[in-house]
Formats: structure tokens, sequence, C-alpha cells
């Protein structure tokens, strides 16, 4: 049975990381994939660990929805520009998974904008935001999934090396 928590943990820890990249809940999978490494004989995390990085995974799922809002709206986007991404997002995802999500977003954001009635310079400037901000939720996300990585490579080198 340890043997198969381990296995799983660590598939969940890296499919956590590319989960933060792809329309995936990256860092909770992430997540747990600790919680199965801890539930295994291979690894034991304090609780002061295990409830911060959960705690960090909450709010950064929250933040993961309103950090391309904010970005929208900070360079003068609106609700528009908002689905737009989404849907781009999604699209880009479905046609090419790695670049996609990236180019979809952008173009998303721009389309959604100018059906709402936006001018070129202002969608482009809101597609810009959206953009931003989706990236910056990208680097949040990547950053928490590499630390419980490390964390949980550290612990298994530890208990297992």
């Amino acid at each position: 049975m340890d043997i198969l928590l381990l296995v799983v943990g660590i598939a969940c820890l890296f499919t956590g990381l590319a989960g933060a990249i792809l329309p995936l809940p990256g860092p909770a999978l992430s997540f747990a994939g600790l919680i199965l490494l801890h539930i295994s004989k291979f690894a034991e995390f304090s609780q002061t660990t295990l409830y911060t990085l959960g705690f960090i995974t909450v709010v950064i799922a929250v933040l993961d929805y309103y950090i391309p809002v904010w970005g929208t709206k900070k360079f003068g986007g609106t609700r528009y520009g908002a689905i737009g991404a989404t849907l781009g997002l999604l699209a880009g995802f479905l046609f090419i998974p790695a670049i996609g999500v990236f180019i979809g977003t952008f173009l998303g954001a721009l389309l959604g904008e100018l059906i709402g009635g936006a001018k070129i310079n202002a969608a482009l400037k809101s597609a810009l935001g959206s953009f931003v901000g989706f990236l910056t939720g990208i680097i949040i996300q990547v950053l928490l999934c590499l630390i419980m990585i490390g964390f949980a490579v550290a612990e298994l080198w530890k208990n297992i090396g």
C-alpha cells in the first residue's frame, strides 16, 4: 500500500505542476500528492508545513479566479474581455495545448473587448492586461507547486536515501 501511495503521490505532485500551466487545479493536485506521501511510510511532514501549504493552496485557488480579472480591469478591460479570455484559454487548450492557452487567453480577451464595443487600442490594452494577469497566476501556481515538490524531495531523500 505504501508503494502505491508513493507512486500516486509523486504522480499528483508532477501532474499538479503541469496543471499550474494547463487548465487543471495544479496546486490542489500537488497538495494532494503531499498528503498521500505523508500518509505513506516514506514521508512525514510537520503539521505546520501541511497547514501552511494547505492554506496557501486555498488562497491561490481563490486568487486564480481574480488575478486575470484584476489584470483585465487594471488595463481598462470589461467583463467581455474577462469572459473572452476564459473562453480563449479553453479553446487554446483544446487546439494547441502547450502554447494555445497563452495565445487563446490573449486573443479571447481581445475578441471579447471588440465584441463588447471597445476600440482596437483599448481592446489591445485590455487583452494585454488579461494576459499579464493570466501569466501572474501561472507563475504563482508554478512556484507553489515547485515548493511542494521541493518539500517532497527533501523528505523522501531523508527517509529513502
